[in-house]
């Protein structure tokens, strides 16, 4: 099959998560700059939301642009991915809202890693589908960073037992992490389609 519907699809659902997040951001009702201290736990994890659905939205386009079809199970396993990522809006006005406290932060990370592991098992689907050798299977090469994203984010679950903030730092330093620019994709088309 084509990609190009799941592409779209998936487009339109990562626009409308982060559409619902920036709605769930109160306005508060006097002028002055003291009156947003109140809301910054919900600014806070808006923005490292946001950067969570902008590292998804960013590696599934270089996934995909890395892949030539797609199957019935990558369409499935897609949207099992599109449902954790659907649940960020909730888990993020939960946590700021309640001012990271440590149900909440749990519950914020138990999101994140049900995401890692979806997109994984995504990523795995289309590697099956194209080969081991294909350009997204050589790109993907070890993977350390996605080895390691899930078992921070379980250290992070764990940690809220303690103190909820080790938890926000190990959320904050997986999507740090991601933000580095990682370009085994676009090296690896780069090789498999080397310009005249």
């Amino acid at each position: 099959m084509g990609k190009g519907r799941l592409e779209a699809f998936s487009d339109g659902v990562i626009a409308i998560i982060i559409t619902i997040m920036v709605l769930e951001l109160k306005v508060p009702h006097a002028s002055s700059l003291a009156a947003l201290a109140p809301l910054l736990p919900v600014l806070l994890s808006y923005v490292l939301s946001f950067v969570y659905v902008g590292i998804y939205w960013n590696n599934h386009h270089h996934m995909l642009a890395a892949s030539r079809q797609v199957s019935g199970g990558a369409l499935w396993a897609n949207l099992h991915l599109l449902f954790w990522l659907s649940l960020f809006p909730f888990a993020t006005a939960w946590m700021g809202e309640n001012h990271f406290a440590a149900a909440p932060t749990a519950a914020y990370g138990f999101v994140l890693l049900m995401a890692a592991l979806a997109y994984w098992l995504l990523q795995r689907t289309l590697i099956h589908l194209h080969g081991h050798e294909s350009v997204l299977g050589r790109a993907i090469g070890s993977d350390w960073k996605g080895k390691l994203s899930p078992v921070l984010y379980a250290l992070g679950i764990a940690a809220t037992l303690w103190a909820a903030w080790i938890a926000q730092a190990l959320y904050a330093a997986v999507a740090v992490m991601w933000l580095v620019p990682d370009r085994r994709i676009e090296g690896a088309m780069e090789r498999g389609n080397p310009k005249p």
